[in-house]
């Protein structure tokens, strides 16, 4: 009676097996799964926009890197004219985004000096420029004053109140202290 029962067990025995052999394949410890993330995007800082003027070979507005000098922007402007005169500006100045490069001419008069009562110069325009009553081109007149640095100015001064002193200029951005000594003879607040 017993090989009667033998192929039932054979088969019961090896059903038996093949589940335990199912779940225990199916319970395996799975791994952690890796999620693969990008790198994050470094930032890459705006160039500046610079307006080249005067004696250069090709006038006109340049973008360039961050850090960027006025020789650089010089250089994007095709370099000086014959006639021109870089002896009145410091070519390793930083420049900053919306700033106006002018290069005189050796035929240009210069800007007049200091009054000998130690009172402001005078603009390129021959007169000085008040910081807080200046149109944009007046305050375009002033050295390394474009027209975005110019608008940055007045919308300044209609926002914080009338400036009180001439250093006050340097909260607007886009002047720092270059800019400002460049510029600190031929403005006024009165």
């Amino acid at each position: 009676m017993l090989q009667h029962w033998r192929p039932f067990l054979f088969g019961l025995f090896t059903g038996l097996l093949s589940s335990a052999l199912i779940l225990l394949l199916n319970n395996r410890q799975a791994g952690i799964p890796i999620a693969l993330v990008p790198p994050p995007p470094t930032a890459t800082a705006a160039p500046l926009r610079v307006h080249v003027t005067g004696a250069v070979k090709a006038p006109g507005v340049y973008e360039l890197p961050q850090g960027s000098i006025v020789q650089d922007a010089l250089a994007a402007a095709g370099g000086l004219t014959d006639t021109a005169s870089t002896d009145r500006f410091n070519l390793a100045d930083l420049i900053t985004d919306g700033e106006q490069i002018f290069v005189p001419s050796q035929s240009q008069p210069t800007l007049s000096l200091p009054t000998a009562a130690g009172g402001p110069t005078q603009s390129a325009t021959g007169q000085i420029v008040n910081i807080n009553t200046g149109t944009l081109a007046e305050l375009e007149t002033l050295p390394r004053i474009g027209p975005a640095i110019a608008q940055r100015i007045i919308d300044y001064r209609t926002i914080n109140s009338p400036f009180t002193s001439i250093e006050q200029i340097k909260n607007v951005k886009g002047i720092g202290d270059a800019t400002f000594e460049a510029i600190k003879d031929y403005i006024t607040v009165r």
